[in-house]
């Protein structure tokens, strides 16, 4: 996955709602994860609780486009 965003700005980046700070997706943790439209690859919390997708490389870091655990019924 190629972040349009720089190491820099990824290390401040957190998440909207509980403040905790994002590191990339591993690949195996991206199957975990679903969305009504497709990316390419996430940002999750240090809990892994919350990931965020990543759109034509760009981080979508919204509260409202959180992605879903695998199975989890859509809000």
């Amino acid at each position: 996955m190629k972040l349009s965003v720089s190491d820099e700005t990824l290390a401040i980046l957190v998440c909207p709602e509980t403040r905790q700070p994002l590191r990339v997706a591993s690949p195996e943790e991206l199957k975990e994860w679903t969305a009504d439209e497709p990316f390419e690859g996430a940002l999750v919390t240090t809990d892994g609780s919350r990931a965020y997708p990543v759109r034509d490389g760009f981080p979508i870091v919204v509260a409202a486009e959180a992605l879903r655990k695998e199975g989890q019924v859509g809000e």
